[in-house]
């Protein structure tokens, strides 16, 4: 059974920093490049980040470069998104998922039920 469990939202002052973490399992990690979307309230699905299977190519999207990193560690199954300077209009729910294949332009295959980051003062 294939699981996508994300963990680290909460709620953060705007400026601050979170760390999200996704925990996988049930199928081949390795094998598989990893993305993280977001979606707010009334807005649609953006995409956040990339990363392929070895972790050697990362695309960021225009909205976060030089602020978040993806990166992720094969030998615990798991995607992480650090979140640094964040701005109210980061606010949404941030969902991990596993895509088709070792690159990242692969569609997505599974994806996790998400968790919510709150940026507010």
């Amino acid at each position: 059974q294939v699981q996508l469990v994300e963990s680290g939202g909460g709620l953060v002052q705007p400026g601050g920093s979170l760390r999200l973490s996704c925990a996988a399992s049930g199928f081949r990690f390795s094998a598989r490049a990893m993305s993280w979307y977001r979606q707010a309230p009334g807005k649609e699905r953006e995409l956040v980040a990339s990363i392929s299977n070895s972790g050697l190519v990362t695309h960021h999207g225009d909205s976060v470069k030089g602020r978040f990193t993806i990166s992720r560690d094969n030998a615990k199954n798991e995607v992480y998104l650090q979140m640094n300077s964040l701005r109210p209009e980061d606010t949404a729910v941030y969902y991990c998922s596993a895509l088709k294949g070792p690159q990242t332009y692969y569609d997505v295959g599974y994806r996790g039920e998400g968790t919510l980051v709150t940026v507010s003062s």
